[in-house]
């Protein structure tokens, strides 16, 4: 008598497998976060949270115009390495792998040294007109200034802008050896809203500075708003030669006497209205842009690059150039790091940061240099350049690309690694400080 072998347990069909698996992501996702909450790590979590988010729009900027262009998708994945949860949906994989580094989307045929099934040839991204690959190239760099700029409109509309016609009394800096100093003694209490001077509204914040540093023993009338209360004090500056903070005299070099009241002063942020946030808010696009790219070129030039390798080079060097903020190239660990320092400084100088971030990402990865988008974006044009009319369209050999490629990759991965050992070992001060 033969025994039948027992059967295999019946297996859940492939839709109630990926539910259970998302089910479980989902519950590791917010013990995860419960976790950093507890250990007062919140601030770490939303800016890790940030960066995903962004990793996902970017991917989502490719995938997006690769489907309205026709081109096939295999693959939309957020993070790198083992797979933690993924479901097919008609030809593409949608899913999340272990290592929150990045993320990707595949669409097939993107250099002419890719085998493809010739089923699938003309929905390649190499088998499509040159207007529709610059598209997609560029649609997750081009995502990065969307989010900049949704970013902008929602702290212009929510936190505010600063004015010019309203200073704030940010912080009061006590006077070693005083009781109180002329700002407490005439009853100036932090987060007063300085609104007027000697009787007269600024337009202007030095118009303040001037009037009490040219004010030694003589009164100052501040018009200053508290709950909505608008009332006068008076105060009288003392002369910064004769203050001590801590154990330092605050000398100037000329010896002439300056007022000095002993409180820091801040901007007023006034929330626009959402309609007039989008001008204003195209403008901080603008602006950030245009920073980055003068940062860039100071960092990159002759003299960055060989401060940088000074620093990476000398510990004592990079010690002093971290302490004074000389601007050198951030890895992932230290802009994390400033965003976490900017959450925790106010929401406000957190939105500025990942709007910082976002700019500066749209405009690295444009860089014309493969594996990165602007790469494919320069073989387009290039393959544009060199098509004749009446001719097939023509197609470079990104074989002969290969080599440069590996020598990019290669000095990306000595910059990267660099900038982490000194965001490690020498933080930069903290800007928010």
């Amino acid at each position: 008598m033969t025994l039948a072998p027992p059967k295999a347990p019946p297996q859940p069909p492939p839709a109630a497998r990926s539910a259970g698996a998302l089910m479980r992501l989902g519950l590791t996702v917010v013990a995860v976060a419960a976790l950093f909450f507890l250990l007062g790590l919140g601030d770490l979590f939303l800016v890790i949270l940030a960066v995903v988010v962004m990793v996902m729009v970017h991917e989502a900027g490719h995938f997006v115009t690769a489907k309205w262009s026709r081109m096939k998708v295999t693959e939309f994945f957020v993070g790198f390495g083992p797979r933690l949860w993924s479901v097919r949906r008609g030809e593409t994989d949608y899913g999340v792998k272990g290592i929150l580094a990045g993320g990707y989307v595949k669409i097939p045929g993107m250099t002419n040294l890719e085998e493809v099934d010739p089923a699938d040839e003309a929905h390649t991204y190499r088998q499509q007109p040159f207007h529709k690959r610059i598209i997609v190239a560029s649609a997750g760099s081009f995502m990065h200034f969307v989010m900049a700029f949704i970013l902008a409109w929602v702290t212009l509309v929510f936190v505010g802008a600063q004015t010019s016609s309203q200073l704030v009394i940010a912080a009061v800096t006590p006077f070693a050896g005083q009781h109180l100093n002329p700002a407490q003694r005439a009853g100036l209490q932090v987060g007063d809203v300085v609104v007027g001077v000697n009787g007269h509204s600024f337009t202007n914040p030095d118009q303040v500075t001037k009037a009490i540093q040219g004010s030694v023993d003589k009164p100052v009338r501040l018009e200053v708003q508290r709950n909505g209360v608008t009332r006068t004090l008076t105060v009288v500056p003392a002369d910064k030669r004769d203050v001590v903070i801590g154990h330092q005299r605050q000398e100037k070099p000329s010896g002439r006497p300056t007022g000095f009241i002993g409180v820091e002063f801040g901007g007023v942020a006034v929330p626009e209205n959402p309609f007039g946030a989008l001008g204003g808010a195209g403008v901080v696009v603008g602006q950030t842009t245009s920073l980055a790219f003068t940062g860039l070129g100071q960092v990159f030039s002759p003299h960055g690059i060989a401060s940088y390798i000074h620093q990476v080079s000398d510990p004592t060097a990079a010690a002093q150039d971290a302490r004074n903020n000389t601007p050198r190239p951030e890895s992932i660990i230290g802009a994390v790091r400033t965003a976490v320092q900017g959450a925790q400084a106010g929401a406000g100088f957190l939105l500025e940061v990942l709007i910082a971030l976002n700019i500066f990402i749209g405009i690295a990865n444009m860089l014309p240099m493969l594996p990165l988008d602007g790469g494919h974006v320069a073989i387009a044009i290039y393959e544009r350049i060199r098509t004749r009319r009446g001719r097939p369209y023509y197609q470079a050999d990104a074989a002969k690309l290969v080599p440069v490629a590996y020598a990019f990759i290669a000095l990306l991965i000595l910059l990267v690694s660099s900038a982490a050992y000194l965001d490690i070992t020498h933080p930069v001060a903290n800007p928010f400080g």
